[in-house]
């Protein structure tokens, strides 16, 4: 044992003392933020707040819209938007706000901003936030919070809303400071966009958006304080709001970072490029994906025509060929898929859509590319399995392998095979037109009608709801690229108000029809008034059976009941009327009644009055043994 000395004992006793003390500052000091805070000293008398920095971000991004229902939490968001010049579009229920900001990120190409007030705000939108996440829409979701110094302390609507988002949402996290707001959100609308695009969510506590002086108010500091706790208390609170606010109003950048995009390599191009040029009986299925930035529209389009491979489109990439396309086909695709040699899935997913893989032949070569992986592969360890899987953009591959291949070397006979068996199902659908309904309006001669008279080139159709929505995707045929928007593989019922209310605003000058269902209606029906408020006349047609009919279908010839199906034929007409629309009562099958109350519905939204055709519509066996699970 060494010989220590007194001496050197106390010395080496005050160097640990002093060593403690001073790792206890830097601890102190880095808890409480307190070397920042005097590096960027609270201006206390800027009355500035946060919801302006949520505005400039926005604002940066392009952002034109942002949907809300109104709420104290979010109040300077709102405020500050409506000054940037961004609008502020109230609707009658959050539900709708996201559905608008989804439709809005599908024709716009940036995000579409939802905001909504704490607790029962944000819960009202989970639904719609998942369908997001589903459809693959980047959606910015703004949430209300308590004061991050009250949250579990029982304030006003305070629920943990970053576990509630958190298996709905690509990014979810809450702002704690003024300063981290922009690059909070430049971050999280780069994740929504990047890869597979989908819902963000920022959690704003009540006390990062206001300004200073107000919060400094409402946390409670003693002007007072008397005794030693109560000084502690108040110098714990002041250092709060100074952390709060410290370095608030520097100069930060708000301009969009990059977004990062998952392509196909050179040599799974030259791969497939092999494949394409050997098939003699290709066929394409083309997703949702393909309608994403960057690769435009029309760039697809052309690349789709060189290759001049049969065509079936899906989700949103419905209308991406135009209304009578020689390579898209709307019937008989199972036929299509069993007989083929070569099958490319454009962002086509193998889900319950296309039997979990079992629609494809166990013969056919097949291509997948999606942005995503598990998407890409979803089922292949059951059913099928992928010739070339690439983790890429669609729309890209597309194009790259158009351009290597200026021919196609297919035969000719494989396409006529498909033509012909898509006009000879066209031709029986027509034929089921004419089957006598009763007194009541044919669904499927209605939607014929629609689509010969009432559609223009420019016509953006909104799908809502069940078994009629299911009769009008076989029938209608949408104009154009991003003319056609449904819920996507989620199914979710009460889409059409904000899905509708989103594409007006995308697209003034298109006539907006929505495709209600009549059980789906009851969701949206009172965004009338918000089609009023915002100049926004859109055209619901309502296929009016008094019956959730795609449940029916099945539930009554399985378990003889109709239980929870019925409906009444409820008088929509009259209930559009009482938020300043247009009613009109459709009962009749007969070609010259059904025009006439297109014609007056065209011409009254013209007027800018919104329109209701409330069409009371007969049962047909067009979707008989349809699934509705």
């Amino acid at each position: 044992m060494l010989d220590t000395t007194p001496q050197e004992v106390a010395k080496l006793g005050g160097a640990v003392a002093f060593s403690l003390l001073a790792i206890s500052v830097i601890a102190f000091l880095k808890k409480f933020n307190l070397i920042y805070q005097a590096k960027h000293p609270v201006d206390t008398k800027s009355t500035r707040n946060g919801g302006e920095i949520v505005a400039e971000v926005l604002k940066a991004h392009g952002v034109e819209f942002i949907f809300t229902l109104c709420g104290g939490h979010i109040s300077p968001i709102l405020v500050s938007c409506e000054s940037q010049g961004i609008q502020v579009v109230d609707t009658r229920h959050e539900a709708t706000a996201a559905f608008a900001a989804d439709a809005v990120s599908r024709l716009s190409g940036t995000v579409g901003v939802v905001a909504v007030t704490a607790g029962p705000g944000l819960t009202n939108v989970v639904t719609a936030i998942k369908n997001a996440q589903m459809a693959e829409s980047p959606v910015l979701l703004l949430g209300g919070a308590a004061a991050s110094l009250l949250k579990g302390r029982g304030a006003l609507q305070d629920i943990d809303q970053l576990s509630l988002f958190k298996s709905t949402c690509k990014y979810t996290t809450t702002v704690t400071s003024v300063r981290d707001i922009a690059p909070t959100l430049r971050k999280a609308i780069s994740i929504a966009q990047s890869g597979t695009p989908g819902p963000v969510f920022i959690e704003f506590p009540i006390d990062t958006l206001y300004p200073y002086h107000m919060v400094h108010k409402e946390v409670g500091v003693k002007k007072d304080p008397k005794g030693l706790v109560q000084r502690v208390v108040n110098w714990y609170l002041n250092n709060y709001v100074s952390d709060l606010f410290a370095g608030a109003w520097d100069s930060r950048p708000v301009a969009p970072l990059p977004v990062n995009i998952p392509y196909a390599t050179d040599k799974q191009v030259q791969k497939c490029v092999e494949l394409v040029s050997r098939a003699k009986k290709p066929v394409i299925l083309l997703g949702s994906q393909v309608t994403l930035p960057p690769t435009s529209s029309s760039q697809l389009v052309h690349a789709l025509e060189n290759l001049g491979i049969p065509c079936f489109l899906g989700g949103m990439s419905r209308g991406l060929l135009g209304r009578s396309s020689r390579l898209q086909m709307r019937q008989r695709r199972r036929e299509a898929l069993q007989g083929a040699d070569l099958v490319i899935l454009g962002g086509a997913v193998c889900d319950f859509r296309l039997g979990y893989g079992r629609s494809l032949s166990k013969s056919s070569k097949i291509i997948a590319v999606n942005r995503d992986k598990g998407q890409l592969m979803k089922n292949s360890d059951m059913f099928w399995k992928p010739k070339l899987a690439v983790v890429g953009d669609p729309a890209d591959l597309i194009v790259r392998v158009s351009k290597a291949l200026p021919d196609n070397t297919y035969s000719s006979d494989w396409l006529q095979t498909l033509r012909d068996n898509d006009n000879e199902k066209e031709a029986t659908n027509l034929e089921m037109s004419s089957e006598p309904t009763g007194d009541l309006v044919n669904p499927i001669r209605l939607l014929h009608r629609l689509e010969e008279e009432g559609l223009e080139d420019q016509s953006i159709l909104i799908a809502d709801g069940g078994d009629f929505v299911a009769t009008a995707a076989y029938t209608l045929r949408p104009r154009g690229p991003l003319c056609w928007l449904d819920p996507g593989p989620f199914g979710t019922l009460g889409v059409g108000g904000g899905f509708a209310l989103g594409a007006k605003l995308c697209r003034p000058q298109s006539d907006v029809w929505i495709i209600y269902g009549d059980g789906a209606l009851g969701y949206s029906i009172v965004e009338m008034d918000t089609f009023r408020r915002f100049k926004t006349p859109v055209i619901a047609l309502v296929g009016n059976d008094a019956c959730w009919s795609q449940i029916a279908r099945e539930q009554v010839p399985m378990f003889k009941s109709n239980v929870a199906c019925s409906l009444e034929y409820t008088a929509y007409d009259e209930v559009a009327t009482g938020f300043d629309a247009v009613g009109i009562k459709l009962t009749q099958s007969s070609d010259r009644a059904i025009d006439e109350a297109f014609k007056k519905a065209k011409r009254e939204s013209e007027n800018g009055k919104s329109v209701l055709i409330n069409a009371l519509i007969g049962k047909t066996d067009f979707r008989k043994g349809s699934i509705s699970v």
